[in-house]
C-alpha cells in the first residue's frame, strides 16, 4: 500500500466521521425542531382550552342575567296584572251601573266597527 492509498483512505475516513458527525447534528436538530414545535402546539391548545372556558364562563354569565331579568319582568308584570285586577275590581264594586253603561258603550262601538 503506498503512501497516496494510506492519503486516500485517511481522506476518506476524515469525510466519513465529518458525514457521520453531520447526520448526528442534523438529526439532533430535528429533534429539536420536533420538541419545539411540540411546545408551541401545546402552549396553543392550552390557550385555545382557556379561551373556550372564558367564552363558556361569559355566556353563562350573560345567561344568568338575562334570566334573572326576564324572572325580574315576569314579576313585574304579575304584580301589575295583580293591581290592574283589583283595581277594576274596585271599580266595578263602587260603580257597577256606570260599568255596565261602559261596557255596552264598547261593545257597540266595536260591533258598528265590525260590520263596516
Amino acid at each position: 500500500m503506498g503512501i497516496q492509498d494510506m492519503a486516500d483512505k485517511a481522506t476518506y475516513e476524515r469525510l466519513e466521521n465529518d458525514v457521520a458527525r453531520v447526520k448526528d447534528d442534523i438529526g439532533a436538530l430535528a429533534d429539536q425542531i420536533t420538541d419545539a414545535l411540540n411546545a408551541i402546539a401545546g402552549n396553543a391548545r392550552k390557550q385555545a382550552r382557556r379561551g373556550y372556558k372564558q367564552a363558556r364562563a361569559n355566556v353563562d354569565s350573560v345567561v344568568d342575567d338575562v334570566s334573572e331579568r326576564g324572572a325580574a319582568a315576569m314579576s313585574a308584570a304579575q304584580d301589575a296584572a295583580a293591581s290592574f285586577e283589583e283595581t277594576l275590581e274596585d271599580v266595578i264594586a263602587e260603580r257597577p251601573l256606570a260599568t255596565v253603561g261602559l261596557a255596552l258603550g264598547i261593545g257597540f262601538l266595536i260591533g258598528a266597527i265590525w260590520r263596516r
